[in-house]
């Protein structure tokens, strides 16, 4: 049994209306806390990140490094808040994420469906998802038929013979999504529920129109780049590609001999992923690894930043093409992506993405949160503004993969984040 000695410092249950978001990314670790008014409007009220440590493209690398970043942001948002956590949503990008859509029908027992039916047919497509060894993140009815007529969102109270469901059920590495939960709950909080990345930035940035007729979100985070598909309302493809912002600093500081920090600075200030006009005569001064700072000691033209880093973010966007392509969601998910995440600010992905995937391009920031400031109302911030809506919307009661332990135990991602609460 695993045991942690830990000091654990008080802490009250989250307050009604309260409620909060963590990311765990590669590169910062971010914390939301936000009311709910009675309309359903999001407002946050407090906002910590803090640097990531400890993780490696999503997954957990360093256990008490992690914990610590995790304490970090935790605190910046408790302390503008005003208010104390005991639990959080938090999200997932690890962990080689699979999604499946299911469809399964079963005989309604009486003339109209009830509880009991939705719960049966659900049951039945979960008994058929091929989920062995793995963490079901999301089980979330996409629609539902009666009698074959389909496209019923609500079936209960509805006459018929025939129920059916359409179910998607997104799943990871079982390990990697318990070593995040036991980080979370070394952090003294409790996984609320699991929330895959992809999911989350889709309900951030995409309108109401993207998602029924059809759109291809892609979160560009520092580790990797998480793709969801949504069509009719729902996600129905949630993928992952190996690739992110770190791997261009990785490149900018391979071809130039340059730190990682400088790296990540010169990729900030003055890379692009496609040529302009005067590349080639504008310099850039690039400190070499084990030399003395010195102005003007080691001048580049910028151009040689674009040739190394448009390989990377082609090659970036040539494996979501393939991912889409090989899913078969290419169809329904139209002509419309979104891109969204701290790298998707790089110069020139836009177009890079437009060219690959020969479809529009636009970018995707929060919206419908209230609350974040300037700072944090980009791309960076969509997952955790994409989870707060999962929360306040309902969302999160329609999604039987976040079950209570009342109804079917749970993820194990959230049960594993309760026992360390109740034996820390």
């Amino acid at each position: 049994m695993l045991m942690f000695t830990r000091a654990q410092r008080p802490r009250s249950n989250t307050p009604n209306g309260t409620i909060a978001a963590l990311d765990v990314g590669t590169t910062k670790v971010c914390c939301l806390i936000a009311k709910v008014g009675a309309a359903g409007s999001v407002k946050v009220t407090g906002v910590g990140h803090h640097l990531a440590r400890g993780i490696k493209a999503g997954a957990v690398v360093d256990m008490d490094a992690i914990e610590d970043s995790i304490r970090a942001a935790v605190h910046g948002a408790e302390k503008m808040a005003g208010d104390s956590l005991g639990q959080a949503y938090v999200n997932l990008s690890a962990g080689h994420q699979h999604s499946q859509t299911i469809g399964v029908e079963v005989a309604v027992t009486g003339t109209k469906v009830t509880d009991a039916d939705v719960h049966r047919a659900i049951e039945q497509a979960m008994i058929r998802a091929d989920v062995a060894g793995r963490e079901v993140i999301h089980a979330i009815p996409l629609q539902y038929s009666i009698d074959g007529a389909t496209g019923i969102r609500e079936p209960r109270g509805m006459f018929g013979a025939r129920l059916g469901v359409h179910l998607h059920v997104v799943t990871a590495d079982a390990s990697q999504a318990r070593n995040l939960a036991i980080c979370v709950g070394r952090g003294d909080l409790e996984v609320q529920g699991p929330v895959s990345s992809a999911y989350a930035a889709g309900l951030a940035t995409l309108v109401d129109d993207e998602r029924d007729l059809g759109a291809t979100v892609v979160d560009m985070g520092g580790g990797l780049t998480t793709i969801a598909v949504f069509s009719e309302g729902g996600p129905v493809l949630v993928d992952s590609v190996g690739l992110g912002g770190q791997h261009v600093t990785n490149d900018i500081a391979r071809g130039l001999g340059t730190s990682m920090q400088h790296a990540e600075r010169l990729k900030t200030l003055y890379a692009s992923a496609v040529e302009n006009p005067g590349d080639d005569r504008e310099l850039v001064d690039v400190p070499l690894i084990g030399e003395a700072p010195r102005i003007g000691g080691n001048p580049v033209p910028r151009s040689e930043l674009v040739r190394i880093v448009r390989p990377r973010i082609e090659e970036l966007f040539e494996h979501v093409r393939e991912r889409l392509s090989a899913s078969g969601c290419d169809e329904v998910a139209g002509r419309r992506v979104v891109l969204t995440g701290g790298a998707s600010q790089l110069d020139g992905v836009g177009e890079v993405a437009a060219r690959i995937l020969e479809k529009q391009i636009r970018p995707g920031r929060p919206l419908g949160v209230e609350g974040l400031a300037e700072s944090t109302a980009g791309p960076a911030f969509a997952t955790a503004a994409g989870m707060l809506l999962y929360a306040a919307s309902g969302l999160a009661d329609a999604d039987v993969g976040s079950l209570g332990p009342a109804e079917k135990g749970g993820s194990s991602f959230a049960r594993v984040g309760r026992w360390l609460r109740a034996n820390l």
